[in-house]
């Protein structure tokens, strides 16, 4: 029995329930997990992750996307170490040429 047959069942004894006077909490439940889980089997096929490796390929994607974040971080860290030697030779330079070092050299 599919999840379609499955949820129109629940809801046909619902009906019938409720003009006998009222539907059991545990028909309602029922229907809520039912189509639920329909809503949630269609959003994953049009998602296109409904197949057996799909699982595998999530993995994989948060791989590459943990990989990328490393490399980002790693890349912005050797900028910043980067632009501070830069910086510092800079400060070196300028206290050099504020000392007289080039007159004392030549």
């Amino acid at each position: 029995m599919t999840r379609e047959d499955m949820l129109a069942r629940l809801i046909a004894q619902a009906n019938r329930a409720d003009t006998s006077g009222g539907v059991e909490l545990i028909t309602l439940r029922a229907i809520v997990e039912e189509a639920s889980e329909l809503g949630a089997d269609r959003v994953l096929a049009r998602l296109g992750l409904a197949d057996p490796s799909a699982q595998d390929d999530l993995d994989e994607l948060r791989e590459l996307l943990s990989a990328w974040r490393d490399a980002k971080a790693s890349a912005w860290k050797a900028a910043v170490e980067w632009i501070v030697r830069g910086l510092l030779a800079l400060l070196l330079v300028g206290i050099a040429v504020r000392l007289g070092v080039g007159e004392m050299l030549s």
